[in-house]
């Protein structure tokens, strides 16, 4: 029986190549995984779609002039492919770079390493969240249009540049007063930094989402764009209908309930830094630091 199994395995498994894996093989394939699926996203979220689609139109042309030997064609895009790759980095800047910012924003690397492991970003505190809440409902009920960005993680310089600088206590009655009709700072968006508004009347990035609802006007698709490119919570206040609604990661979440809104900025405050944890682990101090984040 042996002998029988011995000659089955000789004859069908004999020319089959099985190649040696080793440890590194394996991290090589999950970090390859872990790319191709970021690039496959990053393709499905941004216009970068429609450029895969004109590539392999482009690709299946070349192929039809490959198969007849249509030889001046095969030469043109032969010479062709750098200048389109340039072109296509140029044209697709703002989407590869907000790519690479995702890719940054990753806590993979940094919970591995911790860099920043003691740098935390400066949090509001629960009198400037509540200021918040009553202001935007208050808004609300007279439907007055509000736009307010909560910073988190990324820092928003560049689009704190583009307003007038402010340095003032979040309050119920500054956000009312900034956002009241015919106000010099009602116009554009606010950015708040911790418990300060250290900028107004700042200018968003409008979203190019098509799937958003014709409904929505510019100050929501100023939100969901300020979204798409940075981790901040963005609160908006409809001046046609008075609804309040939060954006975050690209994603609009409309009409919400005072406890709804509470909830998103309590998410906020009570967020920790995994580096944190590392970094007392690497310095023995782990089981304290576990009693503190309880």
């Amino acid at each position: 029986m042996e002998q029988r199994i011995s000659q089955i395995l000789e004859k069908y498994v004999s020319g089959v190549y099985f190649p040696e894996i080793h440890p590194t093989d394996v991290v090589e394939v999950l970090i390859l995984t872990f790319l191709i699926y970021q690039v496959i996203i990053w393709i499905k979220n941004t216009k970068a779609w429609m450029l895969l689609k004109g590539i392999l139109v482009l690709a299946g042309f070349i192929l039809l002039a490959m198969i007849f030997q249509m030889n001046t064609i095969l030469y043109v895009a032969k010479n062709a492919v750098a200048v389109m790759a340039t072109a296509a980095v140029v044209v697709f800047q703002p989407e590869l770079r907000r790519a690479l910012e995702k890719l940054g924003e990753k806590q993979f690397f940094s919970s591995v390493v911790p860099f920043e492991a003691y740098k935390e970003r400066e949090k509001f505190s629960e009198e400037t969240m509540e200021g918040i809440i009553k202001a935007c409902f208050s808004m609300g009920r007279v439907k007055t249009g509000a736009l307010i960005v909560v910073e988190r993680a990324i820092h928003l310089s560049e689009y704190e540049s583009t307003g007038i600088y402010m340095d003032c206590l979040v309050s119920m009655q500054v956000l009312i007063n900034i956002f009241e009709h015919n106000t010099p700072l009602h116009d554009g968006a606010i950015i708040i930094r911790g418990d300060r508004i250290v900028s107004a009347t700042c200018y968003l990035p409008l979203s190019d989402n098509m799937g958003l609802s014709k409904e929505l006007g510019t100050r929501h698709r100023a939100a969901v764009g300020m979204s798409e490119v940075s981790d901040a919570l963005i609160i908006v206040v409809s001046e046609e209908t008075g609804a309040v609604s939060t954006a975050s990661g690209g994603y609009l979440d409309r009409d919400i309930t005072r406890d709804e809104l509470r909830s998103h900025l309590q998410g906020i405050r009570s967020r920790k830094p995994e580096t944190k944890k590392l970094a007392a682990f690497w310095k023995g101090r782990l089981k304290n630091g576990k009693k503190a984040d309880e």
